[in-house]
């Protein structure tokens, strides 16, 4: 496996798109690891501080997803260095978008990612520069449809992503208008855990769980995870924490979902991030999210973990292990050795699975058909891992050389 990582990371990106904005200090990379299958499909995320070397590594994780999701293309990433909470973000991301529209009418499908909003920014943004939506690039470079079917596949997509939620198994408040984007990429890292458990065994109405973060991703986890029987114990955000060792009840973890501000945790009993991060790792749970930013898991906090009982890592952030490597780095490697660790691109391939879903021709639109669709795909992905390997330990490993024998 190890040998075949090493030839996939060290391989150039077949396309390295950069912008400079000429009337701030924003820069940006479009980075397409390779136009597998005709196209490229990954989000546009925007940080302070963010480096083409990040977007590199991105635009490989997002290729080994499509292993697992579909469709067959290639892996890319969008990177804005710029920060989001600038009153200039606007703008700045019209200006990128326009810059890139050639390549988004072509052969890249992007949508949003972290401090990007799918809904809200990039759709409408897109459409005012005449793209239909932004996954139009896969529709043309991969599909090559007919005219009347690549209407009726951007109409899927146009309706499905951006669907309000009506099924109450699906959303925690319907008067809230969660739409699939909100919520399917926290469902998955929680249908990861649930057929994980389904698969090696174990009840998981008996698990405790510890979530970092409390974003789309985490929050979404965390509620499904609570409605199905798991004690969330501990919840740990960029602002403070929440420690309940008995577990808070499923109609507080709705509470705290649906009161957060933007993608951050509000609550009367929050504590300082420094006292949460002292003792979050040391609470007895057998199930760990980390669904906050990339790279921030250190194999200290691992540890305290799993001396605690700690048996799953559902990795809802991609490369959430904080290694210098593109994918399966010391702290990963050593994760691995020890629980069971269900990786970024089975995990959180959710949203990537949507998008092949409502490329497809036909298919049902309910709640139900795209929210069970993305579940057995990610059921699929784990029993392939456990044909090839039933331990509890090396999952991860299993995982990638299935996804890079399909890749090299």
């Amino acid at each position: 496996m190890k040998e075949l990582l090493k030839i996939y990371e060290e391989k150039q990106p077949e396309i390295v798109f950069e912008w400079k904005d000429k009337e701030s200090e924003a820069e940006g990379w479009v980075v397409i690891n390779s136009l597998r299958g005709g196209a490229a499909g990954g989000g546009t995320r925007m940080r302070k501080g963010l480096d083409k070397r990040e977007v590199e590594s991105l635009a490989k994780t997002m290729e080994v997803k499509f292993t697992v999701s579909g469709p067959p293309i290639g892996g890319a990433k969008s990177g804005i260095n710029f920060d989001p909470a600038d009153p200039r973000k606007k703008e700045v991301l019209q200006r990128w978008y326009k810059a890139v529209m050639p390549l988004l009418k072509s052969y890249y499908g992007t949508g949003g990612d972290l401090n990007i909003d799918e809904i809200h920014e990039v759709i409408p943004i897109t459409e005012s520069y005449g793209l239909w939506h932004p996954q139009e690039g896969v529709i043309n470079g991969h599909y090559r449809a007919r005219e009347n079917e690549r209407i009726h596949q951007i109409g899927q997509l146009r309706y499905g992503v951006s669907k309000v939620l009506e099924d109450l198994e699906y959303t925690p408040n319907i008067r809230r208008k969660y739409v699939v984007a909100d919520m399917i990429t926290g469902y998955g890292v929680s249908e990861s855990i649930r057929h994980y458990y389904n698969i090696w065994g174990g009840d998981l109405t008996e698990k405790r769980a510890v979530i970092q973060g409390w974003g789309n991703v985490a929050a979404a986890a965390g509620y499904y995870l609570a409605k199905n029987g798991v004690k969330v114990i501990g919840i740990i955000d960029r602002v403070g924490g929440l420690i309940k060792p008995e577990g808070f009840a499923l109609e507080e973890i709705t509470d705290l979902f649906n009161n957060r501000a933007g993608n951050t945790l509000v609550s009367d009993h929050l504590i300082p991030f420094e006292l949460a991060s002292e003792q979050i790792w040391m609470l007895n749970a057998e199930i760990f999210v980390p669904a906050a930013a990339s790279r921030l898991v250190k194999q200290d906090e691992v540890d305290q973990l799993v001396a605690g009982g700690l048996e799953v890592i559902a990795c809802g952030a991609n490369v959430p292990f904080a290694d210098k490597e593109i994918f399966f780095g010391p702290i990963m490697e050593h994760a691995d050795a020890n629980v069971s660790v269900i990786p970024d691109f089975i995990a959180n391939c959710g949203m990537a699975r949507v998008f092949a879903y409502l490329m497809e021709k036909n298919v049902e639109m309910s709640d139900e058909a795209i929210f069970t669709d993305a579940s057995a795909v990610i059921e699929k992905a784990l029993k392939a891992v456990y044909v090839a390997s039933d331990a509890r330990t090396g999952i991860s490993k299993t995982a990638f050389e299935i996804a890079l024998k399909q890749l090299i």
